[in-house]
Formats: C-alpha cells, sequence, structure tokens
C-alpha cells in the first residue's frame, strides 16, 4: 500500500555532522541529503534543522584569541554557519533541490505575531519545494533566551508546522534502560504517550553540542504530547533516515508514541512558552481538579487564591496549584491586577479561556 505523505523535521546533531577534528563530516552530510532527497521524491516535506555552525567555526579558526564562552560561540558560529549552508547548498544541488536558510532566536517564538511570521515563511518554502536549513542565530541571541539547544528548537519548528514527525539523529541508538556502553541495559523501542522513561537517561553531554540525552528525551515528551511522533536514533547508520520512515522495524530506534488529543496551533504555542510567562496564577485544590479532568473549562476567578508577577491582558501566565506544582500556561484575559482584585468571586468572565489554555500532562 503507498505511503501517505508526510512533513518530517529531522534534527541533526553536531557529532553526526562533524569529525573529531571539529572539521565537517561531509560523508554523513552528504548521506543525509542523499536521503532526504529520496524522501521529497515520494512526496514527504523535509524541515532539516542542522547543528554543526560552532564546530565548522571552530575547525577552521586557527587564530589564538583570549574569548569568553559567549564570544567564541558568536564567533565562530558566524564563520560555520556560512561553511555548513554553502555545503548544504552545494549537496542538495546535485539533485536540484534549492535550500533555504532559517537563522530564528527564541524571542521569535514569544511574540505570537513573530511566531505566526514564521510559520507562514517555512510553509511557503514548503510548497514551493526549498527544504528550510534552520539552525539558532547564535550571533545574536541572547545568553539567557538562547535555546537549551537544536533539540528543543526542533521541538519548537515541529509542532510550529504541525508535522507528522520529529527524527532526532544522534550518536547513540536511543534512550536506553542504562548506560549504553553497559552490555546489560537495552534500548527501549516504544514509550507511550506519558510514560516518563527519564530515570534511565544517564547524565552526559554530547561531545559538540549543548545538550545530551536528558534533554533529548525531555523535548521528546513534550512533543509527543502534543500530537507529533519523535524518533531517536543514530544518525550515522546507513540509509537510516528512510529505514525510519518506511520500514522502522529494520533499524535501532526509540519512538516516542503520539498523543492521540489534537491540539490547535495557537495551544502548541502557548505549551512551548513556558520561558515567556509574566506571572503565576495559583489555583484551590478544586480548580485544580476541574482544570486536570476531560471537561472542556476555563480558568474562572472563582478558583484563583492567588497571584504573583505582573502582566498586561494578552500576555501569557503560569498555573500552578495550592502546592507550587505546575499545572497549565495560558494566555491571560485580564491584567494582573484585575486577576487580583477579583480573585475567589463567581460570576465573573475567565481569567483564562479554554481555547487559550494549556494543560500540563
Amino acid at each position: 500500500m503507498e505511503q501517505k505523505p508526510k512533513r518530517i523535521v529531522v534534527k541533526v546533531g553536531s557529532n553526526v555532522l562533524t569529525r573529531a577534528d571539529s572539521m565537517p563530516n561531509v560523508t554523513n552530510m552528504s548521506a543525509l541529503v542523499d536521503q532526504v532527497a529520496q524522501l521529497m521524491q515520494t512526496g514527504h516535506e523535509v524541515v532539516l534543522v542542522s547543528s554543526g555552525a560552532v564546530a565548522c567555526g571552530r575547525g577552521v579558526m586557527t587564530r589564538s584569541l583570549s574569548l569568553d564562552a559567549v564570544a567564541q560561540r558568536q564567533l565562530f558560529s558566524s564563520i560555520g554557519q556560512i561553511r555548513l549552508i554553502n555545503l548544504y547548498n552545494q549537496l542538495f544541488g546535485a539533485y536540484g533541490i534549492l535550500v533555504g536558510q532559517v537563522l530564528t532566536q527564541k524571542e521569535n517564538f514569544a511574540s505570537r505575531d513573530l511566531y505566526l511570521n514564521q510559520r507562514a515563511c517555512m510553509l511557503t518554502m514548503l510548497t514551493a519545494g526549498v527544504v528550510p536549513v534552520v539552525n539558532e542565530n547564535d550571533t545574536a541571541s541572547l545568553t539567557e533566551l538562547m535555546f537549551t539547544d537544536n533539540d528543543e528548537l526542533s521541538g519548537l519548528i515541529a509542532t510550529m508546522l504541525d508535522a507528522d514527525l520529529l527524527i532526532i539523529l544522534s550518536n547513540i541508538d536511543g534512550i536506553y534502560t542504562g548506560a549504553p556502553s553497559d552490555p546489560s541495559s537495552r534500548l527501549i523501542a516504544s514509550i507511550a504517550p506519558g510514560d516518563d522513561p527519564s530515570h534511565y537517561v544517564v547524565a552526559a553531554k554530547s561531545g559538540f553540542g549543548r545538550g545530551g540525552m536528558g534533554t533529548k528525551c525531555n523535548i521528546a515528551r513534550k512533543v509527543s504530547a502534543e500530537g507529533v511522533g519523535v524518533i531517536i536514533a543514530r544518525g550515522d547508520r546507513p540509509g537510516v533516515l528512510l529505514d525510519l520512515v518506511n520500514r522502522p522495524d529494520s533499524v535501532p530506534h526509540t519512538l516516542f508514541e503520539p498523543s492521540p488529543r489534537s491540539l490547535t496551533t495557537i495551544k502548541r504555542w502557548i505549551a512551548h512558552s513556558t520561558s515567556f510567562t509574566k506571572g503565576t496564577v495559583r489555583v484551590g485544590a478544586h480548580a485544580a481538579e476541574v482544570l486536570r479532568s476531560d471537561r472542556a473549562v476555563s480558568l474562572l476567578p472563582v478558583g484563583v487564591v492567588g497571584v504573583s508577577g505582573t502582566w498586561d491582558e494578552g500576555d501569557l501566565v503560569a498555573v500552578e496549584d495550592f502546592a507550587g506544582q505546575p499545572l497549565a500556561i495560558g494566555r491571560a484575559a485580564m491584567d494582573s491586577a484585575t486577576v487580583a482584585s477579583l480573585m475567589g468571586q463567581h460570576g465573573q468572565r475567565p481569567v483564562i479561556h479554554y481555547d487559550y489554555l494549556y494543560i500540563e500532562e
């Protein structure tokens, strides 16, 4: 039976794209491009979230300079990003495929208008048959507002574009029940919605990147909870992308199964905007129970027992239960002063309407 075309976001890490000497691993990059081209030929749309700019820049920068970590990252990324995108342009060009560079920052996901503008641009690229090559704009990003790593960015891109699948290519086959080097550890093939395998994950960073398997696991759980399937697999296996899409049982990997619940685009945006909240609304035990139920309910002033922070109508706010545990995030329908004045009152309009309220799992 012919497979339905999918929209696939592929995140490829620095350890896959660069050699031990920090130079681009052209062999792996060429193999990756070959597979993306084949997927596109069968009707799939592919977005490439590519690390490697900093590592590439470090590999060619021979002059020794005394720079702090932020300045080094800005310098290396400014040099390396040019080399990286030029390589992708040449490799995809052999198939007659155009690539478009998308350099983004975390602030672009904080504003609803910027979010939608970015989404529209990338959807236009896909419609035109152009492969978006996405990376963080390290030269302009503020340190305190940088993405955790490109795993986080790929999750945001996947949900923003309503992707069918997010594939995170790393230097490990997936999530193990212990250290991957331990012979007694086994690969977890599938993780159901709501399951948390993070207690298995050994805390360790990749050689060149900022993140590690713990970050990948957390991002995969969040994205799959929003209805997008996520696969973590080893990126240097021959034909890994084609196998994961066409013959998934033939290659080792971990699949985070997508939640059956369907979220609107605005709820997906809200779900990933935790770091942009302007304040917190605390609710009582009964309100928390109602919000966690399967009912479509808004947050009303009667359920509010505390307010902290200052925000305007339309800003994002966090919602926590009486014990201070994260419960939800939403777009406020009134400012913080109004919420405080109406706290505990019946018969008032919602603090956060259900359509703009994302309940965390």
